[in-house]
Protein backbone atom coordinates (compact mmCIF):
# COMPACT_ATOMS: atom_id res chain seq x y z
CA UNK A 1 0.00 0.00 0.00
CA UNK A 2 1.13 3.78 -0.04
CA UNK A 3 3.83 4.93 2.14
CA UNK A 4 5.62 8.05 3.26
CA UNK A 5 8.18 7.00 0.68
CA UNK A 6 4.66 7.96 -1.67
CA UNK A 7 4.27 11.12 -0.51
CA UNK A 8 7.83 12.02 -1.20
CA UNK A 9 8.17 10.80 -4.33
CA UNK A 10 4.86 12.76 -5.09
CA UNK A 11 6.95 15.92 -4.25
CA UNK A 12 9.99 14.81 -6.28
CA UNK A 13 7.91 14.81 -9.21
CA UNK A 14 6.58 18.07 -7.98
CA UNK A 15 10.05 19.61 -7.48
CA UNK A 16 11.26 17.96 -11.26
CA UNK A 17 7.63 18.28 -13.12
CA UNK A 18 9.62 17.21 -16.95
CA UNK A 19 9.97 14.20 -18.36
CA UNK A 20 13.94 13.77 -18.65
CA UNK A 21 13.31 13.63 -14.90
CA UNK A 22 10.16 11.09 -14.65
CA UNK A 23 11.90 8.68 -17.44
CA UNK A 24 14.41 8.35 -15.04
CA UNK A 25 12.68 7.85 -12.31
CA UNK A 26 9.89 5.47 -13.44
CA UNK A 27 11.00 2.27 -11.12
CA UNK A 28 10.35 4.68 -8.29
CA UNK A 29 7.05 5.56 -9.70
CA UNK A 30 6.14 2.59 -10.50
CA UNK A 31 6.71 0.87 -7.35
CA UNK A 32 5.50 3.63 -4.98
CA UNK A 33 2.74 4.95 -7.21
CA UNK A 34 0.89 2.75 -9.70
CA UNK A 35 1.50 -0.77 -7.93
CA UNK A 36 0.19 -0.06 -4.36
CA UNK A 37 -2.41 2.27 -6.48
CA UNK A 38 -3.24 -0.99 -8.20
CA UNK A 39 -2.70 -3.28 -5.03
CA UNK A 40 -5.55 -0.90 -3.63
CA UNK A 41 -7.80 -0.92 -6.43
CA UNK A 42 -7.94 -5.20 -6.10
CA UNK A 43 -8.64 -5.11 -2.91
CA UNK A 44 -11.59 -2.90 -3.04
CA UNK A 45 -13.03 -5.43 -6.00
CA UNK A 46 -15.38 -7.82 -3.12
CA UNK A 47 -15.89 -4.35 -1.18
CA UNK A 48 -17.76 -3.23 -4.52
CA UNK A 49 -19.22 -6.04 -5.58
CA UNK A 50 -21.22 -5.80 -2.17
CA UNK A 51 -22.00 -2.17 -1.45
CA UNK A 52 -22.34 -0.19 -5.30
CA UNK A 53 -22.56 -3.13 -7.68
CA UNK A 54 -22.86 -1.35 -10.51
CA UNK A 55 -19.41 0.62 -10.25
CA UNK A 56 -16.32 -1.07 -11.06
CA UNK A 57 -13.12 -1.24 -9.20
CA UNK A 58 -10.87 -2.12 -12.14
CA UNK A 59 -7.35 -2.85 -11.54
CA UNK A 60 -6.24 -3.20 -15.03
CA UNK A 61 -2.70 -0.86 -15.33
CA UNK A 62 -4.16 1.16 -18.19
CA UNK A 63 -7.64 1.92 -18.67
CA UNK A 64 -8.89 0.70 -15.13
CA UNK A 65 -9.43 3.22 -12.07
CA UNK A 66 -5.83 4.47 -11.69
CA UNK A 67 -6.35 7.74 -13.39
CA UNK A 68 -3.36 8.47 -16.08
CA UNK A 69 0.09 10.35 -14.43
CA UNK A 70 -0.31 12.58 -17.88
CA UNK A 71 -1.74 15.76 -17.61
CA UNK A 72 -3.52 16.95 -20.44
CA UNK A 73 -1.84 19.87 -21.41
CA UNK A 74 -3.72 21.13 -24.62
CA UNK A 75 -6.42 24.00 -23.31
CA UNK A 76 -3.73 24.64 -20.05
CA UNK A 77 -1.99 27.41 -19.68
CA UNK A 78 0.41 25.33 -16.81
CA UNK A 79 2.41 22.94 -19.40
CA UNK A 80 3.90 20.74 -17.34
CA UNK A 81 3.22 16.92 -18.29
CA UNK A 82 2.84 14.71 -15.13
CA UNK A 83 -0.12 15.11 -12.21
CA UNK A 84 1.67 15.64 -8.78
CA UNK A 85 -1.60 13.48 -7.49
CA UNK A 86 -3.05 9.74 -7.43
CA UNK A 87 -6.52 9.74 -8.71
CA UNK A 88 -8.81 6.67 -8.93
CA UNK A 89 -12.06 6.77 -10.00
CA UNK A 90 -15.09 3.90 -9.54
CA UNK A 91 -16.96 4.46 -12.25
CA UNK A 92 -20.35 3.18 -13.66
CA UNK A 93 -20.17 0.00 -15.27
CA UNK A 94 -22.15 1.02 -18.32
CA UNK A 95 -18.85 3.25 -19.29
CA UNK A 96 -18.34 6.04 -20.85
CA UNK A 97 -21.43 7.06 -22.89
CA UNK A 98 -23.69 7.46 -19.94
CA UNK A 99 -23.82 10.11 -17.76
CA UNK A 100 -23.40 8.85 -13.87
CA UNK A 101 -22.17 9.34 -10.65
CA UNK A 102 -18.82 7.92 -9.63
CA UNK A 103 -16.92 6.82 -6.46
CA UNK A 104 -13.28 8.88 -6.31
CA UNK A 105 -9.94 8.53 -4.16
CA UNK A 106 -7.12 11.69 -4.27
CA UNK A 107 -4.34 11.13 -2.54
CA UNK A 108 -1.60 14.00 -2.53
CA UNK A 109 0.85 15.55 -0.37
CA UNK A 110 -1.26 19.22 0.15
CA UNK A 111 -4.82 17.11 0.75
CA UNK A 112 -6.60 13.44 0.45
CA UNK A 113 -10.25 12.87 0.38
CA UNK A 114 -12.61 10.98 -0.72
CA UNK A 115 -15.30 11.96 -3.28
CA UNK A 116 -18.51 10.83 -4.15
CA UNK A 117 -21.29 11.94 -6.74
CA UNK A 118 -21.43 14.07 -10.25
CA UNK A 119 -18.19 16.51 -11.17
CA UNK A 120 -19.06 18.73 -13.86
CA UNK A 121 -21.96 16.85 -15.01
CA UNK A 122 -23.42 17.72 -18.90
CA UNK A 123 -26.37 20.16 -19.02
CA UNK A 124 -28.77 17.72 -19.79
CA UNK A 125 -27.66 15.37 -16.36
CA UNK A 126 -27.42 18.41 -14.41
CA UNK A 127 -31.17 19.42 -15.58
CA UNK A 128 -31.86 16.30 -14.39
CA UNK A 129 -30.48 16.29 -11.20
CA UNK A 130 -32.26 19.43 -10.79
CA UNK A 131 -35.39 18.69 -11.64
CA UNK A 132 -35.21 15.47 -9.28
CA UNK A 133 -34.54 17.02 -6.14
CA UNK A 134 -37.68 19.58 -7.36
CA UNK A 135 -39.96 16.46 -7.84
CA UNK A 136 -38.43 14.46 -4.69
CA UNK A 137 -37.89 17.66 -2.36
CA UNK A 138 -38.44 15.47 1.09
CA UNK A 139 -35.82 12.45 -0.51
CA UNK A 140 -33.21 14.95 -0.56
CA UNK A 141 -33.75 16.87 2.12
CA UNK A 142 -33.70 13.74 4.36
CA UNK A 143 -30.36 12.77 3.19
CA UNK A 144 -28.82 15.59 4.61
CA UNK A 145 -30.40 15.17 7.57
CA UNK A 146 -29.16 12.11 8.13
CA UNK A 147 -25.98 12.30 10.57
CA UNK A 148 -24.50 9.35 9.36
CA UNK A 149 -24.29 10.97 6.14
CA UNK A 150 -23.22 14.39 6.90
CA UNK A 151 -20.85 13.55 9.97
CA UNK A 152 -18.43 11.91 6.94
CA UNK A 153 -19.47 13.90 3.72
CA UNK A 154 -19.42 17.62 3.08
CA UNK A 155 -21.11 19.09 -0.18
CA UNK A 156 -19.20 20.57 -2.34
CA UNK A 157 -18.09 22.20 -5.67
CA UNK A 158 -19.02 25.25 -7.64
CA UNK A 159 -22.84 26.92 -8.26
CA UNK A 160 -24.54 29.76 -9.87
CA UNK A 161 -24.37 32.63 -8.62
CA UNK A 162 -28.12 33.47 -9.97
CA UNK A 163 -30.86 30.51 -10.23
CA UNK A 164 -31.07 28.96 -13.30
CA UNK A 165 -33.57 29.58 -16.26
CA UNK A 166 -36.35 27.71 -14.78
CA UNK A 167 -36.26 27.30 -11.59
CA UNK A 168 -38.23 29.73 -8.99
CA UNK A 169 -35.44 31.60 -7.17
CA UNK A 170 -37.52 31.56 -4.11
CA UNK A 171 -37.33 27.79 -3.85
CA UNK A 172 -36.46 26.75 -0.51
CA UNK A 173 -34.15 24.72 -2.11
CA UNK A 174 -32.63 27.46 -4.53
CA UNK A 175 -28.93 27.32 -2.86
CA UNK A 176 -29.03 23.19 -3.75
CA UNK A 177 -30.59 23.87 -7.19
CA UNK A 178 -27.58 25.98 -8.06
CA UNK A 179 -25.28 23.99 -7.95
CA UNK A 180 -22.67 22.91 -10.89
CA UNK A 181 -21.42 20.10 -9.39
CA UNK A 182 -22.90 17.32 -7.09
CA UNK A 183 -20.21 16.17 -5.54
CA UNK A 184 -19.32 15.22 -1.72
CA UNK A 185 -16.20 15.55 -0.23
CA UNK A 186 -15.08 13.32 2.71
CA UNK A 187 -10.98 14.57 3.90
CA UNK A 188 -8.58 11.93 5.04
CA UNK A 189 -5.45 12.20 6.95
CA UNK A 190 -2.14 11.41 5.48
CA UNK A 191 -1.59 8.81 8.08
CA UNK A 192 -5.07 7.29 6.96
CA UNK A 193 -3.85 6.63 3.76
CA UNK A 194 -0.29 4.74 4.24
CA UNK A 195 -1.21 1.36 5.29
CA UNK A 196 -3.52 -1.43 4.84
CA UNK A 197 -6.25 1.04 6.81
CA UNK A 198 -7.13 2.89 3.64
CA UNK A 199 -9.22 -0.46 2.27
CA UNK A 200 -11.31 -0.80 5.12
CA UNK A 201 -11.69 3.21 5.87
CA UNK A 202 -12.84 3.57 2.17
CA UNK A 203 -15.35 1.01 2.36
CA UNK A 204 -16.84 2.23 5.92
CA UNK A 205 -17.02 5.83 4.53
CA UNK A 206 -18.06 4.65 0.87
CA UNK A 207 -21.09 2.64 2.23
CA UNK A 208 -22.68 5.68 4.47
CA UNK A 209 -22.88 7.40 0.71
CA UNK A 210 -24.92 5.25 -0.54
CA UNK A 211 -28.39 6.67 -0.52
CA UNK A 212 -26.33 9.91 -1.77
CA UNK A 213 -25.28 8.23 -4.97
CA UNK A 214 -28.58 5.92 -4.94
CA UNK A 215 -30.65 9.14 -5.57
CA UNK A 216 -28.38 10.81 -7.81
CA UNK A 217 -28.31 7.42 -10.25
CA UNK A 218 -32.49 8.05 -9.62
CA UNK A 219 -32.19 11.34 -11.01
CA UNK A 220 -29.98 10.02 -13.88
CA UNK A 221 -32.00 6.70 -14.75
CA UNK A 222 -29.22 4.23 -14.13
CA UNK A 223 -28.94 1.11 -11.72
CA UNK A 224 -27.08 1.81 -8.61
Amino acid sequence: MFTDNTFRFLDELAANNNRAWFESNKRKYDLLVREPALSFVGKMVPIFEKIAPSFLADSRKTGGSLMRVYRDTRFSSDKTPYKTNIGIQFRHCLGKDIHAPGFYVHIASNECFLAVGCWHPSPDALRNIRNFIVDKPEEWVALFNDKKLTSQWQLSGESLIRPPRGYAADHTLINDIKRKDFIALSRLTMDATTGNGLVKLSGKRFSTAIPYMKFLCAALHVPY
